[in-house]
């Protein structure tokens, strides 16, 4: 697709980079049959094709408008298009630069300001941990809508953390918000990794990884969060004391294996961004290595029952780990099936829920009705936000698949 940067934009960072994304479009509509608001809205200007138009428009001068940033708005970013493209667009990518232009020229009303503030400031900030515990408390008296955003408390494992050292060892980001909404899930993939052999290291210092700042364009705030974990994670790296760095959230997986592409303009970081996104793993793509040592420790896998699994986007679109997962879970004797949808996004999408609610319960509603034609005895997903958004008004526990696998461990 050719483009004619206006002057505005020719010479710019975000122009050229845009400009060359945009080279690789052909524009056939491959990707309008795999975007969920394409889907629901049956609008050109709501599917990536649709909004790539307007982004090329907005490049070569036209005037930025409420109507495109709410365009914008309301993509996901579940890149699931990336996955059917077959000119290889990078739309996530591009989709971002959209609207930092977009929102540096089109001011959002008060209350939108308010309520992003509020996401970036108060997902990542510590006092959320202790607000959540409020909510959980208050959560019969809260309103419908603000219950199905709050988690019901869950009895942490008696097991706690594992204590054992072991010659090998990895990195792992605890997070920002799924310690507090998930409580088990970090210790369960460390007590999963040290019946490998394996020790999980988690460093202080380290916090969101970057993608709620920068999905909410702040993308100097993001940038920030980028460095400060790789600054709590550089000794350990530089003095080769870990293999790698696991990740358990497939959307912060996502994120960091990008860290060398988002820093790559940084003199200071360009090098250990390269190198952290190198190291990174998601959880599953241990699995192979795993799963010979793990399963002759299995005595509960039949008992776990028939898994209902949902890949995240951010796993099987922006990680390109498809299939993987459900391999390695059957492999190890789990019985794992697939709605027919699996591709298409849940509707969570970081804040998106929150700031998109209609659409969002819309596409929660669909892949509900599929996951429960499969009649599962547990829903398991990869990444903390579907997790979450999945649960709300499921009478069938959703849980990590790691989860799954430590209580089969513990039999």
């Amino acid at each position: 697709m050719h483009t004619e940067l206006s002057p505005e934009h020719a010479g710019t960072a975000d122009g050229e980079a845009a400009r060359a994304l945009l080279q690789k479009c052909v524009h056939c509509g491959f990707c309008t049959a795999t975007c969920p608001t394409y889907q629901l809205l049956g609008d050109e200007l709501d599917g990536p094709r649709g909004r790539i138009y307007q982004i090329k428009n907005l490049l070569e001068g036209e005037a930025p408008t409420r109507e495109l940033q709410t365009h914008l708005d309301r993509c996901l970013t579940c890149r699931n298009c990336e996955s059917t493209c077959p000119s290889g667009v990078q739309y996530g990518e591009l989709a971002e630069i959209g609207r930092r232009l977009v929102d540096a020229r089109v001011e959002r009303p008060a209350t939108e300001r308010l309520v992003r503030w509020a996401l970036k400031e108060g997902l990542t900030s510590p006092l959320f941990a202790p607000a959540l515990q409020l909510g959980q408390a208050l959560r019969p008296l809260l309103p419908e809508t603000l219950q199905a955003k709050v988690p019901e408390r869950r009895e942490a494992d008696a097991r706690g953390w594992p204590q054992k050292r072991h010659a090998r060892r990895m990195l792992m980001l605890a997070g920002c918000v799924q310690p507090a909404m998930s409580p088990e899930i970090n210790p369960a993939t460390a007590r999963v990794l040290d019946a490998a052999g394996i020790e999980v290291v988690v460093p202080a210092g380290a916090g969101c990884c970057g993608a709620i700042r920068a999905h909410l364009n702040d993308r100097d705030g993001g940038l920030a969060d980028m460095r400060r974990n790789i600054d709590a994670w550089w000794p350990l790296i530089e003095r080769g004391e870990v293999e790698a760095i696991v990740m358990n959230a497939s959307g912060c997986g996502a994120t960091v294996k990008e860290y060398g592409h988002h820093l790559a303009g940084d003199a200071a970081y360009a090098a250990k961004a390269a190198r952290v996104s190198a190291m990174t793993r998601d959880l599953s793509e241990l699995l192979p290595e795993l799963v010979p040592v793990l399963k002759p420790q299995l005595a509960a896998a039949a008992q776990a029952g028939r898994l209902a699994l949902h890949p995240p986007c951010t796993l099987q679109h922006a990680q390109k780990l498809k299939g993987g997962l459900e391999a390695g879970l059957r492999a190890l004797g789990f019985t794992v099936v697939l709605p027919a949808d699996s591709h298409l996004c849940c509707g969570s999408a970081g804040t998106y829920s929150v700031l998109q609610p209609a659409l969002s319960k819309q596409l929660r509603e669909r892949k509900q009705a599929s996951l429960a034609a499969l009649e599962p005895d547990t829903v398991v997903s990869a990444n903390i936000g579907c997790i979450t958004h999945l649960q709300a008004g499921c009478a069938t526990p959703v849980r990590h698949w790691v989860e799954v696998l430590d209580a089969a461990l513990r039999g």
